[in-house]
């Protein structure tokens, strides 16, 4: 009778600790509903800025300019805040979250993966955003004179002329650069793209860090990890303290920007933020979508599931504040392995913006038709291509989405003037691009969950993340009581 081979031995997992046990602050401020709040500061904001406009003849244009700066102070605070913190809690957020995985295999099968799925779920995304500004028009709305008074006193045509002649002096890439532009994306010195916010690059070097420790013995990658987890938990308790400012912050947002535009540009506005919004209806259907035929989950359980963190996303404006309460939903109320959802999430934080990609594509037909600048079908194409790769490694923060629509803006030839008109309302619009973008998020958890062969059973996962869990609050209450002694 042969002898039975020895079980296989497995390796020992690595377990950092959840980012969900972090997001009790975050709870809190749902529990306050923080979502109504700011929907309330945004339209006594929009009423504020109404009032003080020069254009009602209430106040003089200094003092209404005045006015409006002491008003948005809240807000930049607000926005440096946010900004100052992104930047740590991603990094360790992707390292954790990789070290997360149950090995190796499973983290290059899974990234593989995810990349294609992050990538065609935004090209459908820049799609859906460029063919509902084709057929809306919504830049036909803008009356001359607010194009105008958006070009610094220059006339439609006067700019169309200046950008036609810069577009034809921007040289193109050619094929033997990209090669280099490849090599560039690489983080060759990733304190240099910590500093000036890189995030593609700091989500590589994040990466390539997070492979590492998952590479080493458990007591090699230790404390590093534990480093990372005290940067989180740091990170998470400054959101929290934050995220208590929002509604204040959007009041004087809004009411800065309404006084900077004027009342009477927001009828043509209008028809713009409705389009964008009906943009993200539609894209909401295609998550959706995905998440019932990919993930076998029905569109009602599925928004009652994400309910919480696409409130909270609204509320914070930052998928990167929202990330504990997301990783909570998924694992909790989507039931998807804690290994998969911790890689997910924090990468999705930074690459996956569908919501942002939708709104780069409908802004740049909309400023492109209020100058009256045709985009033929090459120009289009290249403008999926751009508001794609503009879309990966944006900043998860408040704010930034006017800057990165610049450079989409940039490449296409369209003049950046125009954004003076649009910064009022986008304050409000990327609120709901930051709910899609978690909305993608949780959905590609879900769909990666059912395709994406695990290692070890989910039950098995949860019982060893929930032990070592244990272990680790054990050994912190020992070390405190070590010191109170």
């Amino acid at each position: 009778m042969p002898t039975p081979s020895p079980a296989p031995v497995r390796k020992r997992r690595l377990h950092p600790r959840n980012m969900k046990y972090f997001g009790e602050p975050l709870h809190r401020l749902i529990r306050g509903r923080l979502w109504l709040q700011v929907i309330i500061g945004m339209v006594l904001g929009v009423g504020a800025g109404v009032l003080l406009s020069p254009d009602t003849g209430l106040v003089g244009e200094n003092l209404a300019t005045a006015l409006g700066e002491w008003l948005a102070l809240p807000g930049h605070l607000f926005l440096a805040f946010i900004q100052m913190i992104v930047v740590p809690l991603i990094l360790a957020s992707i390292i954790r979250g990789i070290a997360a995985a149950t090995d190796v295999q499973q983290l290059k099968s899974t990234g593989v993966w995810v990349g294609v799925y992050f990538l065609a779920t935004t090209i459908v995304a820049v799609v859906i955003g460029i063919g509902l500004g084709l057929t809306l028009q919504p830049g036909r709305f803008i009356d001359a004179e607010s194009v105008t008074r958006a070009a610094g006193g220059q006339s439609a045509e006067a700019v169309r002329a200046a950008t036609e002649q810069a577009a034809q002096a921007q040289g193109e890439i050619t094929l033997a650069d990209i090669p280099g532009e490849l090599v560039g994306v690489l983080p060759i010195n990733p304190m240099s793209a910590i500093a000036e916010g890189q995030m593609l690059q700091i989500v590589i070097f994040a990466m390539v860090l997070g492979v590492g420790l998952l590479s080493l013995k458990p007591s090699s990658a230790k404390p590093l990890l534990e480093l990372m987890g005290s940067v989180q938990s740091v990170c998470m308790a400054i959101v929290g303290a934050v995220m208590t400012m929002a509604p204040l912050a959007v009041f004087g947002l809004l009411a800065q920007a309404v006084i900077r535009t004027g009342p009477n540009v927001l009828g043509g506005l209008g028809v713009y933020a409705g389009a964008v919004v009906l943009g993200m209806g539609v894209l909401l259907l295609v998550y959706m979508a995905i998440a019932r035929v990919l993930a076998g989950i029905g569109p009602a359980r599925f928004l009652s599931a994400i309910r919480e963190p696409f409130l909270l996303g609204f509320s914070t404006n930052s998928s990167a504040a929202t990330m504990p309460i997301t990783i909570r939903a998924a694992e909790e109320k989507l039931r998807v392995r804690p290994s998969l959802s911790q890689f997910i999430i924090p990468l999705g934080a930074t690459v996956n913006m569908g919501g942002t990609a939708l709104y780069q594509g409908l802004a740049a037909v909309f400023m492109a038709q209020m100058f009256d600048i045709d985009l033929p079908l090459p120009a289009l194409a290249a403008l999926v291509a751009t508001a794609l790769g503009a879309s990966i490694g944006t900043p998860a923060v408040p704010g930034v989405g006017i800057v990165v629509l610049a450079s989409v803006l940039s490449s296409a030839g369209i003049p950046l003037s125009g954004l003076a008109l649009i910064v009022g309302v986008d304050r409000v619009l990327e609120r709901f691009r930051t709910s899609l973008n978690v909305t993608g998020d949780l959905v590609a958890c879900k769909v990666m969950d059912r395709f994406m062969p695990a290692t070890i059973s989910k039950t098995e996962e949860l019982r060893e993340e929930r032990k070592a869990a244990r272990e680790q609050d054990r050994q912190s209450t020992d070390v405190v009581v070590a010191r109170s002694a």
